[in-house]
């Protein structure tokens, strides 16, 4: 059985995204051209500064448009949720109620992917492509190149300074994953345990479908809700908390990343930052209403608290030592720690008083 109808959440995805600005084929094709050649530039510069090496040739990015980026999450989304599926398959759910239930979850999904797939510019596939055995995915970076050409128009800056600017913090994300070895089994794991802690029985979704219905008309309200935080059991809510911390963890690793080698290879960062941040901040009241419902604003404040902890750990013992988050699961900072470095640093470095590094 399906629990979302895949081939309908790319059709009605495809269908609702809005196009992409107007450019030229000539256009088009540079600006695929300078991401791929970008993307293996921005690759040396991370792992020069972070000191991060799997040993793994750079590879250009794949380069899509919007429909594309919604038919590369659709097959991210069938490899996370398989699990799911497959636990789905030995339920005895009525065949009138899968029927209808995918078809539902399939539009709802495609809804909320053409919501994204105008705004997002680029991310790493951690669950794609398959390796040749087909069992383990072998990672894949891949930039919206619409939506970069939008906002580097929208914001009136050097095209070829944001486009490496992007890169820097995409490629951040590869070098993570592919020169940490346990880390993408690590947050594949427990995705996987997250999604097999849910209760699915009537009742319960009856209360939670009430509850969402309440955070919706609060967040209407001006409120701070999200539609994540109330369809979750309890044990789903401890299982997210360590999910929440090492994403903001890579993700505020990813804004320092490209922050800090940007002034030597982005002449114009200062610009691009400060107006870059104005535009995450912007948007219609609409807008801004989605994106608090769909815990899109809770991803923005991870960028701002991951990296807060970075620069406060490598500002007290140099890349090397924020590198020890690195050696384990058990290395990992808490959603706590990444409030307090100091903690971090006195559980993983063993004392408190450090003096700054050189």
């Amino acid at each position: 059985m399906q629990v979302i109808d895949w081939d309908l959440a790319v059709a009605t995805g495809t269908r609702l995204v809005r196009p992409g600005p107007q450019v030229s084929r000539e256009e088009a094709r540079q600006a695929v051209a300078e991401l791929r050649r970008l993307s293996r530039v921005a690759e040396g510069h991370v792992r020069e500064f972070t000191r991060i090496d799997g040993g793994v040739a750079p590879q250009p990015a794949t380069i899509v448009d919007r429909p594309g980026w919604i038919r590369a999450n659709v097959d991210g989304f069938r490899v996370i949720l398989e699990p799911l599926t497959e636990r789905a398959r030995r339920s005895n759910m009525p065949a009138i109620v899968e029927a209808v239930g995918s078809r539902i979850t399939g539009f709802e999904v495609g809804a909320v992917l053409a919501f994204m797939a105008s705004r997002v510019l680029g991310q790493y596939e951690l669950f794609l492509p398959p390796d040749p055995t087909g069992k383990a995915p072998t990672g894949r970076l891949t930039l919206v190149a619409p939506n970069i050409v939008h906002a580097e128009r929208e914001l009136r800056v050097d095209p070829h300074d944001f486009r490496l600017w992007v890169c820097l913090h995409e490629e951040t994300h590869r070098v993570q994953f592919t020169g940490v070895p346990w880390l993408r089994e690590y947050v594949r794991s427990q995705m996987t345990d997250f999604l097999l802690a849910s209760d699915v029985d009537l009742a319960t979704l009856l209360e939670r479908l009430r509850a969402a219905s309440d955070v919706v008309a609060d967040v209407i309200r001006g409120g701070n809700g999200n539609l994540i935080d109330v369809i979750q059991s309890p044990r789903q809510k401890e299982i997210l908390d360590r999910l929440t911390a090492v994403m903001t963890l890579v993700e505020g690793h990813g804004d320092y990343v490209m922050d800090a080698v940007g002034p030597s290879v982005v002449p114009s960062v200062a610009e691009i930052r400060a107006k870059f941040q104005r535009r995450r901040q912007g948007g219609s009241r609409m807008d801004q209403l989605i994106r608090r419902l769909l815990g899109i604003d809770l991803k923005m404040r991870q960028y701002a608290e991951g990296s807060a902890f970075v620069r406060a750990v490598v500002d007290r013992v140099g890349i090397d030592g924020f590198n020890a988050v690195w050696t384990s699961p058990e290395t990992l900072p808490t959603q706590a720690e990444i409030a307090r470095p100091e903690l971090w640093l006195n559980r993983v470095h063993g004392f408190g008083g450090l003096p700054a590094a050189n």
